[in-house]
């Protein structure tokens, strides 16, 4: 279709069409979906059968096991809010927790702060370094 020659009201009828067309279109594919998922289901179902066991029995082996509490320990680690520290003197230069990169220990060293020293740390963030909000 040509659609250059077609006015305003034209085509925005051509454009109503076509969303309903994909709408319906949306709502067909939803629904062979649904099916397909209710054949599989009844194959998986016929195949146990076949071989002698039952639904339930099998069932528990094809699921994904669940940790103990690994929701709520999950929620609890992600929910943590850590200080970020960033080097005043260059702002790529930004410190968690963990392992201290090697331009912290640097700059500790220079400042005469001792990297091992949990005191020291503590000090050389406290003294030397921004807090970064955010």
């Amino acid at each position: 279709m040509e659609y250059a020659n077609l006015s305003v009201e034209e085509i925005k009828r051509q454009l109503e069409e076509a969303e309903s067309r994909k709408a319906e279109l949306n709502r067909m594919l939803e629904t062979r979906r649904q099916e397909g998922k209710d054949e599989v289901a009844q194959q998986i179902k016929d195949l146990i059968e076949s071989n002698g066991y039952e639904y339930d029995e099998i069932l528990p082996l094809v699921t994904p096991k669940r940790k103990r509490g690994g929701s709520a320990q999950k929620k609890a680690v992600s929910s943590r809010e850590y200080t970020r520290y960033v080097d005043p003197e260059n702002a790529a230069n930004v410190y968690v927790r963990g392992v201290l990169p090697g331009w912290m220990k640097q700059k500790m060293r220079a400042e005469g702060y001792d990297p091992s020293s949990k005191t020291d740390r503590e000090a050389f963030k406290t003294n030397s370094l921004r807090v970064l909000e955010g």
